[in-house]
């Protein structure tokens, strides 16, 4: 059942999914790019804000799609969703990092790209848990509602 989302579903989907991105991005760049921790987590910080911003941005056009157009949230359409959500964050990303951490931008592409391969499964699973405990947040609200 598609069940439109409120503003404060897609607050708290928007912050939870970057919160635990925040945490898991922040010491694996400073590891990795050999960057004191600080640095990297503002970075990460950065891109954590612009990413929350696109992806209330993105998930509103993407359900605005899936009303217009009908279709259910299929495996393969979440893997669509997440690689349209990473694509358009790349777009913004390669060049700040590449600026905040003073590399070329062949060097943060690659960053980003290893970000990629982390953060694709990682939106795919986070979108995929967040709906399932939405979905039982709501039954359990309508069953107390019928109860009453």
């Amino acid at each position: 059942m598609l069940q439109k989302k409120s503003l404060t579903d897609r607050i708290v989907h928007a912050l939870g999914f970057e919160f635990f991105a925040l945490l898991l991005c922040a010491p694996t760049i400073a590891l990795v790019m050999d960057k004191p921790l600080m640095s990297a987590g503002l970075l990460t910080l950065a891109i954590s804000v612009t990413a929350t911003l696109w992806n209330m941005l993105y998930n509103v056009l993407f359900d605005r799609l899936q009303n217009r157009a009908g279709f259910q949230r299929t495996p393969l359409i979440r893997i669509l969703h997440a690689l349209g959500f990473e694509g358009g964050l790349i777009l913004v990303v390669v060049p700040v990092a590449a600026w905040w951490l003073s590399i070329g931008l062949v060097e943060a592409f690659l960053m980003e790209v290893g970000l990629l391969v982390f953060l694709l499964p990682y939106t795919y699973l986070y979108n995929l848990g967040f709906d399932r405990l939405r979905e039982r947040y709501a039954a359990r609200r309508m069953a107390a509602a019928v109860r009453c």
